[in-house]
């Protein structure tokens, strides 16, 4: 039977195919291996006789010689639907570029959307037609060209099927014309952007190609190989490209050198002598492609400069935990999906992690000079890197890429009180490696990959081995198994990590926030101070469904000596954690929605202890209107928990059972004027509250200009915020330490505003500004009464007494720190100091960036980034008196000019 079925299925494929071939002269074929036993559809291209004009006229001859692909369907609204407008589009080659010619019908042309933006912009509202080309034919990873009507130009690199890398760039060229029947985009792509190698004697060159079409006022997909949203691939779901056997192999070679120059006014005193009221620096530095066998690439850097990437948003974090800021710099971003291990198929998680965090490789100094007899102190704000080199590329289905970096040794300047200068080391030369592959099978529904990172720090300088580990490794394997075109998926990996260096910081490293090997109440954890190694594991795997129901199950577990943070980022080991979600979407267009969707999920977390450190449920309804504006509601309860956290290093505590509620929605981002919010609340059963909301409004006043704005504004009262341990044998009930914590109450108030100003596809000015105040009031200080409980103990209520003065060698004496006495004035416990812990904090930090593509590839940036920062320990929130205060506090302003040249063949 199975046997009958495959014949009648080529049967009826083959018939299919010659009436495509009569149609639209392409055609279709029995899918390649991955892809099922669905058509695939075929374009021929044709080799380029004579010459073309990229002009966006496809007037010339040539174009009349290609075979045409059309039949294009509806991805959304209405999926599997003729499209509102045709679509035709025809392909050419020669041994230099790749050539695409597209005519974009519209029976009313003066309707068509076709707004100015920088390149890659993604917030304008605007037509487009996107070609896609998978010239590894894994059905994996993509290379994708789009361009708007006016010639706005996007590139992105897809990976892994369905992800998105969007600071992939390419060197290329697009052009567009309009007239009365619509729009019509030539596109030039030299062959050196792609990649590929050669094919064996004989053999045909087939690459995987995706045309699609936006028609944004129908807010309409088309696509030439129908997709649809509830697919669960993409790339998988491409046409192919044949015709192009006797495509020549490009030698590939760019170099991109840049020169850059800033000035940087910054306040200070001229009693410090490394104060410079103008401080000019000039750097120089190349960046460097270089095609290798196989289609592999080199891609190079040295002495890089970002002087002209986006500051960093202002945060108050309270946590014990470090923020994470993602990464912005050009030459990290891209590829980086190359370097992406234990990417897990769910819908739902517990704990964020990431193996390989880039912004180690640069960051700013570990150590810090102030502090002793220090009086002033010039030290870097981050670590030059002094060169970086990646290799990456796919071949006879394995993907590799290697990258390694050097970042040199950094140094402080200190004048002493007592009139010396000196420098001090303040972080060590350092070498990141990352290696990763992977392998495809089964037509890439079945992949199997490793990955190995390692740090190692040159620790010749006595002062960091106390403090900074001297080396560290992670290693591990993952997985991707698919079946019925992605729609079921098990992913998992399994993975190993081993720091070492001296005893002192092994030992930091055993007692940090993520794994606080010092707990008491911890049986199987402990301190051991004489190691010099420290290693654990982390391993997940999960069951996915994707489509028009979602479902994940997954277990996912973190040992508590696996620490990865000299390479990657996690803010905690130590969990066993089981997450489950389940969802439908519905995306045809019916009577009240375009589309919408339900969902469920929940989490159920223990640590190695057996202790249930979390447990949270949370259901969610979002959708879109016929009228294109969009709701969604969403809500969580967590029952009561025990903390291994709060206490930061001490006993377990109880966390109160809590609930929250969220509110979003937005109007028709095609007007001119459209804006988008939400509101939260959230409450616990111990009195702990919060409330946010936020409003972003957008306006384009012309189709040049965009100019948005939202502020945000969020208010808590936090009940157990954690203020100090102070060390007491009386305090037996909690080991021997006295865990202090208090009220906060906290209000932050931001205004994120951006401006984008296109005056051509390669001139835009960009504008980002943000205002950002936050404020925090303390009180009700308390400690905790026993390990394990939510029992709080009252200073001056429940317990001793408590007031306010400057030390508790002078309790009389005006001040502003808690002076706690826990058995009362006079007890046996004496007394214990809480430095005033209240702060406003006003910041502003914004920058400014015109940016001219003089050329394709050379580009001119003309960048200004300002900031101001202010500090007082008031702890009230006046909107007034902080606004004011913030923009009286100094400004630290850099002007800096950027120049690169591009050189490529």
């Amino acid at each position: 039977m199975r046997t009958i079925a495959l014949l009648a299925a080529l049967l009826l494929s083959s018939r299919a195919a010659a009436q495509a071939a009569t149609a639209s002269h392409s055609t279709t074929r029995a899918a390649a291996s991955g892809s099922g036993s669905a058509a695939v559809k075929q374009l021929h291209a044709a080799h380029l006789t004579g010459t073309l004009t990229i002009d966006g006229h496809l007037n010339e001859p040539a174009w009349q010689t290609a075979d045409s692909a059309t039949g294009f369907t509806q991805s959304y609204p209405n999926p599997g639907q003729r499209p509102t407008q045709r679509t035709v589009a025809r392909i050419l080659f020669d041994d230099a570029a790749l050539y695409v010619g597209v005519r974009l019908y519209d029976a009313h042309p003066d309707s068509i959307a076709a707004q100015l933006g920088r390149r890659d912009a993604t917030s304008i509202y605007s037509d487009w037609v996107h070609v896609m080309i998978d010239s590894y034919h894994d059905r994996r990873t993509a290379f994708r060209f789009s361009v708007n009507p006016r010639g706005v130009m996007k590139d992105a690199m897809h990976s892994n099927d369905v992800n998105e890398d969007a600071s992939w760039d390419a060197v290329w060229q697009a052009a567009t014309a309009m007239d009365d029947s619509g729009w019509t985009v030539e596109l030039r792509i030299p062959l050196s952007q792609l990649r590929f190698g050669a094919v064996a004697p004989g053999s045909e060159r087939v690459w995987g190609l995706g045309l699609q079409r936006d028609i944004a006022r129908n807010q309409e997909r088309d696509a030439w190989t129908p997709w649809t949203r509830n697919d669960a691939g993409f790339v998988s779901f491409f046409g192919d490209l044949v015709g192009i056997d006797d495509l020549r192999v490009p030698a590939r070679l760019e170099i991109q050198p840049y020169v850059s120059t800033s000035l940087t006014r910054a306040p200070g005193s001229t009693d410090n002598p490394f104060f410079d009221a103008s401080d000019y620096a000039a750097k120089v530095g190349a960046d460097l492609k270089y095609g290798l066998p196989k289609g592999f690439t080199l891609t190079a850097t040295v002495n890089p400069d970002f002087g002209q990437v986006e500051v960093d948003p202002a945060v108050v974090n309270l946590s014990a935990f470090e923020t994470f800021f993602p990464e912005k710099r050009p030459f990290f971003l891209e590829g980086a999906d190359m370097f992406d291990f234990g990417r897990i198929n769910t819908y739902n998680n517990y704990q964020f992690q990431q193996f390989f965090y880039t912004r180690r490789i640069g960051r700013a100094p570990q150590l810090s000079a102030a502090g002793g007899d220090a009086q002033f102190v010039d030290q870097p704000d981050e670590t030059t890197i002094l060169g970086a080199a990646k290799v990456s590329g796919k071949t006879a289905g394995w993907t590799l890429g290697l990258l390694d970096a050097v970042t040199a040794e950094e140094k402080a300047r200190v004048a002493t009180t007592g009139g010396d200068e000196l420098t001090t080391p303040v972080e060590p030369m350092t070498n990141y490696f990352v290696g990763r592959v992977r392998r495809d099978l089964r037509g890439g529904q079945t992949v199997v990959g490793a990955m190995i990172t390692s740090a190692n720090r040159k620790l010749s300088d006595p002062v960091f081995a106390p403090v900074l580990r001297s080396g560290a490794l992670f290693g591990g394997v993952d997985f991707e198994h698919s079946w019925n075109r992605h729609t079921w998926s098990l992913t998992g990996y399994v993975s190993g990590s081993r720091v070492e260096g001296s005893p002192a910081a092994i030992t930091a490293t055993q007692q940090s926030s993520a794994r606080y090997y010092q707990r008491p109440d911890a049986d199987y954890l402990g301190v051991d101070p004489t190691r010099r190694t420290l290693g654990g594991h982390m391993a997940e795997l999960a069951l996915d469904r994707s489509g028009n129901w979602d479902m994940s199950l997954g277990y996912k577990e973190a040992s508590p000596g696996f620490e990865i943070n000299d390479l990657g980022f996690e803010s905690r080991a130590d969990y066993r954690a089981v997450s489950w979600f389940a969802g439908q979407r519905v995306t045809h267009s019916g009577r009240i929605f375009r589309d919408y969707s339900y969902y469920g999920y929940g989490n159920l977390v223990w640590n190695f202890g057996g202790d249930r450190t979390f447990e949270g449920y949370g259901v969610g309804a979002n959708g879109t209107f016929k009228n294109l504006w969009y709701a969604g509601v969403s809500g969580n309860v967590s029952p009561d928990y025990v903390s291994d956290r709060l206490t930061r290093g001490g006993p377990l505590a109880l966390v109160p059972a809590s609930w929250s509620a969220s509110v979003n929605g937005g109007s028709d981002s095609r007007k001119m004027l459209s804006t988008s919010g939400f509101v939260s609340v959230a409450r616990d059963v111990a009195g702990g509250w919060s409330r946010s909301a936020n409003v972003s409004l957008s306006l384009r006043p012309s189709s040049s200009l965009l100019f948005t704005t939202g502020p945000s504004l969020s208010r808590l009262l936090e009940t157990e915020q954690y203020l100090t341990t102070v060390p007491d044998p009386l305090a037996a009930a909690t080991f021997g330490q006295r865990f202090v914590f208090g009220n906060v109450k906290q209000t932050t108030l931001s205004l994120d505003t951006r401006v984008d100003w296109t005056f051509t596809p390669t001139l835009s000015l960009q504008l980002f500004a943000q205002p950002f105040i936050a404020s925090g009031s303390f009180s009700s200080l308390k400690e905790l009464s026993r390990g394990g409980s939510r029992d709080f103990a009252f200073y001056g209520v429940d317990r001793g007494s408590i007031h306010r003065g400057a030390s508790c060698d002078a309790p009389d004496a005006s001040g502003d720190s808690f002076l706690v006495f826990p058995d009362g004035e006079g007890g046996a416990a004496g007394c214990f100091e809480v430095p005033n812990p209240d702060f406003n904090i006003r910041s502003l930090r914004g920058n400014a960036v015109l940016r001219w593509e003089y050329r394709p590839g050379s580009t001119l940036f003309f960048v200004w980034q300002q900031e101001r920062s202010a500090f007082a320990p008031v702890g009230d929130f006046a909107f007034g008196r902080d606004a004011h205060e913030l923009f009286r506090a100094p400004a630290r302003n850099i002007f800096l000019i950027k120049l690169s040249y591009w050189v490529g063949r």
